[in-house]
């Protein structure tokens, strides 16, 4: 007996839908993307029912015939491809041929058209069943109406969500499109009522439009030129969280996507900065030939394949390695009002500079890695440590030391430390401004140039100072030790003893030097910037980390994470009293320091209040 059959042109239609029409965003976003192939200037679109009701969108573009307008609601039908071999060099957002037939087969539409020079013309298909063009009246441009979308198929409107839900689905995509095409002017409508109403603008006031004045006033530029690559764009600075990855804008050659290789290279970069389960927010644009990228890869066009992937994912790091390069103060507003979204941030420091080095000695502007991120095989993926080290050439030039001073104890004088200090007027002032006093022993209050008030917690800024000054030795080789004048014993469980001895050569690189001595561990030498501390405490926390890593390996892959812990255990502490002279020190170090806005565990190191915050505070505003 025979069992195999064709399945009708309808059923096979209502199928392919399925994975091109998944949502009324997609509608939406399908539709936008034709009217932005058409060389639309200005888009509008209206939903009714969160889009299930009714999609409609009008533009401006080059509009079509009768002829054409028979062949577009054909499935694989489009003017987007001459040639079969400009599959392989795509340079326009819809090339398959799939969206407006597989709304057709779902829903009921219609689509109105009118090329410049010519009649208006109109065509209409409900559920897969098409009626020929006829005459009508209409502007230049496209008119296209969606109705009862997924009437032909009921099942799939019972996995949809409210109206609101699908409707905040479709906003978004039309975002999004939006960031990629600054030059054309979109308005959108939900139930009536304005969502988006967008003029034609620049990138940066598209970005300044969209991402809202907390992305504006906490940002810096991120951009790079290599052979077939070029990146532009936005990066928040790591004080600027989300929950989630919603506010990340990747654009390939103008297309929105969200692609995971862009992503991981974003979470690379930022691994270090921000705290664990926090996201950071980015709009990034780049631009390659279209041959060296596959779009052709999901019918969502969402997702992409780099002909040389790890090019792109290593220029991405680089880049917002260097744009986040700024120290604390810089990179973000200092008056109340947020800067231009265009504004470069000051003090953006390139690495890339030949003959620069970082200093050997004390907390100095530029410190880096020569390879902020790297792609481990081992691991099948990029590995969320420190990259392999190696120097940047040239000759350090002399940079003077502004190591704060080590004492054992609270600082002696005085109980108040400014009635000790030296006149605050012969204290330079930076953009974290000048040191009033120190709160609780932890906090140092600073008063900033233009009169607001800086809050600065000791311990995390000077973990990040120490945590670049760690780095740059690892730059340099691997990190300066001091011999201690007689070796301590420390005693571990022989298991934890164990993890630590098998990786005894990767933590003599980062100045810590252990021997096993009869079950304990014999400690004969630590990390010079740590000063002279307990040793014991630092390598319970050493073998606890790697006992949850769980691999032999991994510490040489997690160098960021030990690194990390080394500057924690060096740092200053919550309590310890510092006088004005060393508070003056950390601020201004703070303001050379790469990444100093948070410590090593992604926590802010500083906080500002400005002329509003205490205007709300006391009801003036």
């Amino acid at each position: 007996m025979d069992r195999i059959r064709l399945l009708s042109a309808t059923t096979a239609d209502r199928i392919a839908a399925g994975e091109v029409v998944e949502r009324p965003a997609a509608a939406v976003k399908e539709l936008v993307e034709n009217a932005l192939d058409a060389g639309a200037t200005r888009i509008a679109v209206s939903l009714e029912g969160g889009g299930v009701t009714r999609i409609l969108v009008i533009d401006d573009g080059h509009g079509m015939g009768p002829a054409d307008l028979a062949l577009c609601v054909e499935r694989h039908a489009t003017s987007k491809l001459p040639e079969e071999a400009a599959l392989f060099r795509i340079a326009t957002l819809g090339f398959r041929g799939e969206a407006l037939p597989s709304i057709g087969a779902v829903a009921r539409l219609s689509i109105t058209s009118r090329p410049p020079e010519g009649e208006a013309w109109r065509i209409e298909i409900e559920g897969g069943a098409k009626a020929p063009p006829r005459p009508a009246s209409g502007a230049p441009g496209t008119r296209i109406e969606v109705r009862d979308l997924f009437f032909a198929t009921p099942a799939r409107r019972k996995f949809l969500k409210s109206p609101a839900t699908e409707a905040g689905h479709a906003v978004e995509a039309v975002k999004r499109l939006a960031l990629a095409w600054p030059q054309v002017g979109f308005q959108m409508e939900v139930e009536g009522r304005i969502a988006l109403n967008l003029a034609p603008a620049d990138r940066a006031g598209r970005l300044a439009a969209l991402l809202g004045p907390d992305f504006a006033a906490a940002h810096v530029p991120v951009s790079g030129e290599w052979p077939d690559l070029r990146l532009d764009g936005f990066a928040a600075l790591p004080t600027l969280t989300r929950a989630t990855a919603a506010e990340q804008h990747l654009v390939v050659n103008r297309r929105p996507v969200r692609d995971p290789l862009l992503r991981a290279a974003l979470r690379v970069a930022y691994r270090d900065l921000i705290a664990p389960m926090r996201h950071p927010v980015a709009a990034l644009f780049l631009e390659l030939p279209p041959e060296l990228v596959d779009v052709n890869v999901h019918p969502m066009k969402t997702e992409l394949r780099f002909r040389d992937a790890a090019q792109v994912r290593g220029a991405l790091i680089s880049a917002l390695r260097r744009g986040l390069a700024v120290g604390a103060g810089e990179g973000a507003a200092v008056e109340d009002e947020a800067p231009a979204l265009a504004a470069p941030a000051p003090g953006l420091r390139d690495w890339s500079v030949p003959g620069w080095r970082p200093p050997t000695s004390g907390f100095a502007p530029g410190q880096r890695f020569a390879n902020p991120g790297f792609y481990d095989d081992r691991a099948g993926g990029f590995a969320e440590t420190l990259a392999p080290l190696t120097p940047p050439p040239g000759p350090a030039p002399h940079q003077p030391s502004l190591h704060l001073p080590r004492l054992p104890g609270p600082a002696a004088g005085p109980e108040h430390p400014l009635l000790a200090a030296a006149p605050l007027d012969e204290i330079a002032e930076g953009p974290l401004g000048r040191p009033l006093a120190q709160l609780m022993e932890t906090y140092i209050l600073a008063e900033a140039p233009d009169g607001g008030l800086i809050l600065v917690d000791q311990h995390a800024a000077h973990e990040r100072l120490t945590h670049e000054a760690f780095k740059a030795q690892l730059v340099d080789g691997g990190v300066r030790s001091q011999p201690l004048l007689l070796p301590a014993v420390v005693e571990l469980p022989a298991l934890q003893a164990a993890r630590l001895l098998e990786q005894a050569e990767t933590l003599a690189r980062l100045g810590l030097e252990i021997e096993d001595f009869g079950g304990a561990l014999l400690v004969r030498a630590l990390p010079a910037l740590l000063g002279n501390p307990d040793p014991a405490p630092l390598l319970r926390d050493l073998a606890a980390e790697l006992a949850e890593w769980e691999e032999t390996t991994a510490l040489e892959r997690r160098l960021d994470a030990a690194v990390a812990r080394l500057a924690c255990h060096g740092s200053i502490r919550a309590g310890r009293r510092l006088a004005p002279a060393e508070m003056a020190a950390l601020l201004r170090q703070m303001e050379a320091t790469p990444r100093a806005h948070t410590c090593s565990h992604g926590r802010p190191t500083w906080l500002r209040f400005g002329k509003n915050e205490f205007e709300k505070l006391f009801g003036r505003k």
